[in-house]
């Protein structure tokens, strides 16, 4: 059985304390009605005497009354608080998951504190992600200083693909602009009719260096849209220097600022703590790369889990309200209640004398037949 209300709710829990109250109230107020009764029976004199002076001690009826008015109202509360029974069950269908996949593709994803880079794991591990995800649908973003996107499709292989021929130095501009990749992912749910119906969660893959915007603002939004953010963090906050490599894919050197220093890269703790809030917000996971993994295979394994125990098909039980039978034996005890009185009827004196003449009569009769 449930309930209609929710009584863990502020409301629910006014009403519920309103209905306790008045019901005991009422119970008190009938017992002290009572004792008052019999201290004043004790104070007019002695209660054997009085007993004979009264043609009817309807003690027994008040107490039948009162017991009907409280189980009335015991019903009556009842029924408001809307009773519910399982009446069958239904087969609730599978739910879609939609997941949009943002990949940080600023240079400092070459470093090679990940082997074989960060970008190179990272890419091979998001495929695996998404073969390990049957039937949802799978979105792309890979961005830097700028954001190229990729639509919502069935098609694994296709994002999959869109992944591995991009490189870091295919990125029209450099930085890593977090708050900006987001705002694109939001764009590519926002742009397919079919994904307010489902799950939609956004993966995002970054080493969280030089965030740029405001990205746990754009989470914000992405919350009360229902999406969720995972994040994966990769690199740690010891410095890593950043290869140079060149258009072949081969590392030539070292990158260096214009003072000639090698360049590194490391996990702020801004940073780090910017990307938590954004997962946070978002009622999502941030994943930390640690002992040479880059922690995307984590993310992997809670959205099969998801899409396993959560958005599966599953079997429901269907409750009906029953409120009409505790209100409609109320109304019934308040009808009984009405049609008992505290005495019998008194049958009427005409009604009395006329029954004597009758008899008187039939009487008279009889002995003058006998003459």
């Amino acid at each position: 059985m449930k309930w209609g209300h929710d009584f863990a709710s502020l409301v629910g829990l006014l009403v519920a304390a309103f209905c306790a109250v008045a019901f005991v109230g009422y119970g008190v107020a009938v017992a002290w009605a009572g004792v008052q009764q019999s201290r004043a029976t004790k104070r007019y004199g002695d209660a054997k005497l009085l007993a004979g002076l009264v043609t009817y001690d309807a003690t027994a009826r008040r107490a039948v009354k009162a017991v009907l008015l409280v189980a009335a109202m015991l019903l009556a509360f009842v029924a408001l608080a809307r009773p519910k029974f399982g009446s069958g069950t239904k087969i609730v269908p599978a739910t879609n998951l939609d997941v949009v996949i943002v990949l940080d593709y600023s240079k400092s994803m070459y470093a090679r504190d990940v082997v074989p880079s960060r970008i190179a794991r990272a890419k091979a591990e998001v495929a695996r992600l998404i073969q390990g995800l049957p039937g949802a649908r799978f979105g792309a973003v890979a961005f830097a200083g700028e954001s190229m996107s990729f639509p919502l499709t069935s098609d694994g292989a296709a994002i999959a693909q869109f992944f591995r021929q991009l490189e870091p130095n295919d990125m029209p501009v450099g930085g890593t602009a977090t708050a900006r990749a987001l705002e694109a992912g939001r764009e590519v749910f926002a742009r397919d009719p079919k994904s307010k119906d489902h799950m939609r969660i956004m993966v995002l893959v970054t080493d969280g260096e030089d965030l740029e915007g405001d990205p746990a603002s754009v989470a914000q939004s992405c919350a009360s849209e229902g999406t969720r953010i995972d994040v994966v963090q990769i690199g740690g906050r010891a410095p890593e220097v950043v290869p140079d490599v060149d258009p072949n894919g081969k590392i030539t050197g070292v990158r260096r600022d214009d003072e000639g220093k090698p360049l590194t890269t490391e996990l702020s703790a801004e940073g780090e703590a910017q990307l938590a809030k954004v997962a946070q917000t978002t009622g999502g996971t941030s994943v930390r790369a640690e002992h040479g993994d880059t922690g995307i295979d984590k993310v992997a394994a809670e959205l099969r889990k998801i899409q396993r125990e959560e958005l599966s098909e599953k079997v429901e039980t269907v409750y009906a309200e029953e409120y009409t039978w505790p209100l409609g034996i109320a109304v019934v005890l308040l009808l009984v209640d009405a049609l008992l009185g505290e005495a019998p009827r008194r049958r009427s004196a005409r009604t009395d004398a006329q029954r004597a003449a009758d008899a008187a009569g039939n009487a008279s009769s009889v002995m003058g037949g006998a003459r």
